[in-house]
């Protein structure tokens, strides 16, 4: 190994070093609490080594939020492909993002309700957000019939945050989620 190679694995390694200690921070603390001098304590590294990876905390929140993207694809891809029955199959993913919003928070919240310039739904989006708008779509698909496929997943998807950010606001009625989850499924089924 070439001593270049070895100092583009070092980091690439500080560089997940960083956002990993940015995703902790945030689940237990909040992203109020993710500074770079926290990070740079966290990590064991100067302020400018942080510095030379992102340019401040709002790259570091997009760096989080793609990483967070990948996770979600997986996690879609494998309630997806755990049901055979295409109405079963969209049942799981559903509920499967919803799990995720719940159990992740801090991440889900920088996926999804804070600002970033990552560009959603477009040729130049992240292959992470693709995988996991690509999971929504392959679910949604066997049921779309004559309808724009990728407007209907975005009508699931835009749903599905609304549930998630109102149910982890506290905002609803908490043994109605079966009910909800049902209204809007049955309402996307052809």
């Amino acid at each position: 190994m070439s001593i270049q190679q070895r100092r583009e694995r070092e980091r690439a390694e500080r560089h997940r070093l960083i956002v990993d200690a940015a995703r902790d921070l945030a689940e237990t603390e909040g992203w109020e609490a993710v500074t770079t001098r926290r990070l740079a304590e966290r990590v064991e590294y100067s302020q400018p080594v942080l510095y030379s990876h992102f340019k401040g905390k709002d790259a570091i929140v997009s760096a989080v939020a793609i990483q967070g993207c990948g996770d979600l694809a997986q996690t879609l891809a494998e309630a997806r492909d755990a049901h055979r029955d295409p109405v079963s199959a969209l049942r799981a993913v559903a509920e499967a993002y919803l799990n995720f919003a719940r159990t992740r928070p801090a991440l889900y919240d920088a996926m999804f309700v804070q600002r970033t310039d990552i560009p959603f739904g477009t040729p130049e989006s992240p292959p992470e957000l693709k995988a996991a708008f690509g999971a929504f779509v392959s679910v949604v698909q066997p049921l779309a019939g004559n309808r724009d496929l990728e407007t209907l997943t975005e009508v699931l998807w835009s749903a599905l945050h609304g549930l998630a950010t109102l149910t982890g606001s506290d905002r609803l009625r908490p043994d109605h989620h079966n009910t909800r989850l049902d209204l809007l499924l049955n309402g996307l089924l052809p």
